[in-house]
């Protein structure tokens, strides 16, 4: 049976999308979730057949991911998922921090009833799935990853900006990236870190949040650099 990935909402069997787009977004994932290790050789016979998709659309894929750095286009000797480091590792942190706290401000200033809705939602959900990681159910790892996203881009979402939210998205998931590379889960320092944030966002504290947010990046970035799972992969 095929694993569960995050976003399986948006299946390829959805007619609004091509199955270019599908393709890209699972491949994108596997090396994302580390399916994909970095540093690993991507057989575009192989990758065909693993993704039912032409070897055309799939260097066009391949191209994509390489312009976001998740893939390295190597020339004549095709293209390798690209390796990780502790210079990227805080680079992507610091530029998360820049991007979702700005994004902040924004998204405070303009939000309304219904972001203040889908910010509760989002953290009920979130909220549900630490509760059983930290009752040591592992198999909820790919849930806490969806989760995670959707609590982050529930409360910037009011900024409006689609550049920005792009540009934020891409850098989240490649520095959760590292996060699956340390294999592990931060605990209760974490779930603290999603509650104080839920509070500062309904109260419109964006100080408050932006506070929480360069904290909470930069323990994570502490905490991946301690995990013997990372340092196997640089």
């Amino acid at each position: 049976m095929r694993e569960e990935r995050p976003g399986e909402h948006e299946r390829v069997n959805d007619l609004s999308e091509s199955v270019s787009d599908a393709v890209f977004r699972r491949l994108r994932q596997d090396i994302i979730l580390g399916n994909l290790p970095p540093g690993s050789k991507i057989k575009l016979e192989k990758a065909r057949e693993r993704y039912s998709i032409s070897i055309s659309s799939l260097r066009e894929i391949l191209c994509r991911l390489s312009a976001e750095n998740l893939v390295l286009a190597e020339g004549q000797r095709g293209f390798e998922v690209s390796p990780v480091s502790r210079q990227e590792l805080t680079e992507l942190a610091d530029l998360r921090i820049v991007l979702e706290c700005h994004a902040i401000g924004l998204s405070f200033a303009t939000g309304d009833l219904e972001w203040e809705g889908s910010i509760v939602a989002a953290h009920h959900r979130l909220a549900a799935v630490e509760r059983r990681l930290l009752a040591g159910d592992i198999a909820r790892t790919i849930d806490w990853v969806r989760c995670d996203w959707e609590f982050h881009r529930a409360i910037v979402a009011a900024s409006k900006s689609t550049t920005l939210l792009q540009n934020l998205s891409s850098v989240f998931d490649r520095f959760l990236r590292y996060h699956m590379l340390a294999g592990s889960f931060r605990g209760n320092a974490v779930v603290d870190d999603h509650k104080l944030l839920f509070e500062r966002a309904l109260a419109r504290d964006a100080d408050g949040a932006r506070q929480i947010i360069t904290s909470h990046v930069q323990k994570g970035v502490e905490h991946i650099l301690k995990e013997p799972g990372f340092l196997l992969n640089i």
